[in-house]
């Protein structure tokens, strides 16, 4: 009854996305382009530390590596209409927050737990400490706006008694963005089998491992299909590069792919990005380290970018790119799955359709996604350029009003102006504060072509101790000219501890970042008494804790 009533709401939201300012997929649409260009709050004028800061914390159960998702004016039965802010966690829970922080408490939590019998998966089980302690939703989810359905991909480890022991089972859940309540008759559960010799297979089969296999890259919904990846834990074999479509109104399973079934390897997970989908549906993606011996009649796609596409049930692989130095990449962990695609629009010249990325042997790729270029041995002269940025590529860059910024590892935030449908060999305006790896994927706020903030997050290093998260904002026009971080006045504005691969939120005025246990959520200040916000005391961050 809910879901019927509320699905006009969500249409006609839909009709007229750009004054809606919703948030519905990773990096803001399925180009990946990580813009939002209906920010009409936030300006390069009023980000800064004397008029913007953190103004509330949301705290959650579990760690929280998806970037939050946000759909304004929720009716939400019982209580209202709200915006509404989505968090997924890694202790298998989706909460649904006030996005302004009133009520405090959660309009509505789904858990796919169930006492002692149903838990999410130790990190100890999957011999990887990346994850810890737990794996349960690591995947950004997607939102079908016409529907009112959110999708999660959930992993758990559940009891079957004493006798028989556990088992590991993930599941791919159809939420009402109204209650939280299932949909479609799900959730269902993931398998797949395909034709292969390749690692962990058994009788000419290979079938998906709900253990071995770590979802990363986001979810992304295109033609009606909700596409999901897959990669590995630390490398613990055996693994494959698994991609899989279910159909967005049933649940049932579309089609699947396995980039590595005479091999091994090939993981997709994309530093947590998503995979990215043209306006026809086409599919583009990155795989990680494998073997690669298509250009030899094989079937194995290892450090390679793919595009997709569904025909008769199957998902085909309509065209590639692979690295002239693929075998070296692969040898030395160089894997181009590291990165994830960005798909620009149209540009002038002879390659109007463009898709870039990168990978941990710090190549940006530009490549002409209708003529990907396949394997060309001696050289890179199938891509449309490759650029040298750092010392790995670990993010998607972002695009906003004919400028790439990317941020690579040991680097700064850089901004590459793109000309004729191609990038500069130096950037226009580089940051002044470096990140180590991983660096950072970039969120650009902007109203249309104006008032454009570049931020980023600043998240955990390779082996490095805990620490806090810190948010970054940079005038888009001039990255050398820093808005803005969270440090500037740190006993207001400090963020909980951070992750890996986290990517900031920009909604209606407000920033949320995913961190240990907490969405920080940043904005500007209330004024306080007409006193100067530079000289004001500010009080004290409100903490809205789980009830």
């Amino acid at each position: 009854m809910f879901e019927r009533a509320t699905v006009p709401v969500l249409i006609a939201c839909a009709m007229v996305a750009p004054a809606c300012g919703q948030v519905t997929t990773s990096q803001y649409d399925n180009a990946r382009t990580g813009a939002n260009v209906n920010e009409t709050t936030l300006t390069p004028q009023n980000v800064n530390a004397a008029r913007f800061g953190k103004l509330f914390t949301l705290q959650a159960d579990g760690d929280i590596y998806a970037q939050p998702l946000y759909l304004p004016g929720v009716e939400i039965p019982g209580k209202g209409k709200h915006n509404v802010v989505f968090i997924a966690t890694e202790h298998d829970s989706v909460f649904a927050f006030d996005a302004d922080g009133q009520p405090s408490t959660p309009l509505w939590q789904a858990s796919f737990l169930a006492g002692d019998s149903v838990r999410p998966v130790p990190a100890s089980a999957v011999q990887c400490p990346f994850i810890r302690p737990e794996i349960g939703i690591t995947p950004t989810p997607v939102i079908d706006r016409a529907t009112g359905t959110l999708f999660v991909l959930a992993r758990t480890k559940e009891s079957q008694g004493v006798l028989q022991g556990s088992r590991y089972v993930q599941r791919l859940h159809a939420l009402a963005v109204t209650t939280g309540a299932e949909k479609f008759g799900g959730p269902v559960e993931i398998k797949g089998s395909v034709k292969g010799r390749g690692a962990g297979g058994s009788g000419g089969q290979i079938d998906f491992d709900p253990l071995r296999e770590l979802p990363r890259a986001s979810l992304l919904l295109a033609n009606g299909q909700v596409y999901l990846t897959w990669a590995s834990s630390c490398d613990v074999a055996p693994y494959h590069g698994w991609v899989m479509a279910y159909d967005a109104h049933t649940l049932a399973q579309t089609a699947v792919l396995n980039t590595s079934p005479e091999a091994e390897e090939s993981g997709i997970w994309q530093g947590d990005t998503g995979p990215a989908a043209d306006k026809d549906g086409n599919v583009f993606l990155a795989t990680g380290n494998g073997k690669f011996d298509v250009d030899s009649g094989g079937r194995d796609y290892g450090d390679s970018v793919l595009k997709l596409s569904i025909e008769k049930g199957s998902l085909m692989v309509r065209d590639f790119f692979t690295p002239f130095n693929q075998k070296e990449l692969n040898s030395d962990d160089l894997d181009i799955g590291s990165g994830g695609p960005l798909l620009l629009p149209d540009q002038p010249g002879p390659h109007p359709h463009l898709l870039l990325v990168g990978g941990k042997g710090a190549s940006l790729y530009v490549i002409d996604r209708d003529r990907i270029g396949k394997y060309h041995a001696g050289d890179d002269s199938h891509a449309v350029q490759v650029l040298r940025i750092g010392s790995g590529i670990y993010s998607a860059p972002a695009y906003w009003n004919q400028h790439v910024y990317i941020f690579a590892a040991d680097d700064v935030l850089k901004d590459f102006a793109v000309e004729h449908g191609k990038l500069p060999s130096l950037p226009v305006a580089r940051g002044n504060t470096t990140f180590i790896d991983p660096g950072a994927t970039p969120t650009v706020s902007a109203n249309g072509s104006l008032n454009g903030i570049v931020w980023v997050l600043r998240s955990k290093g390779w082996r490095s101790p805990d620490t806090n998260a810190e948010l970054y904002a940079y005038d888009a026009a001039n990255v050398a000219h820093e808005l803005y971080n969270s440090e500037q006045n740190s006993a207001r504005d400090r963020a909980g501890l951070c992750l890996r691969f986290n990517i900031p939120t920009v909604a209606n005025g407000k920033v949320y970042i995913g961190t240990k246990r907490e969405v920080d959520v940043y904005g500007l200040l209330p004024p306080t008494n007409n006193q100067k916000p530079e000289t004001s005391p500010q009080p004290p961050v409100p903490v809205f804790p789980l009830p």
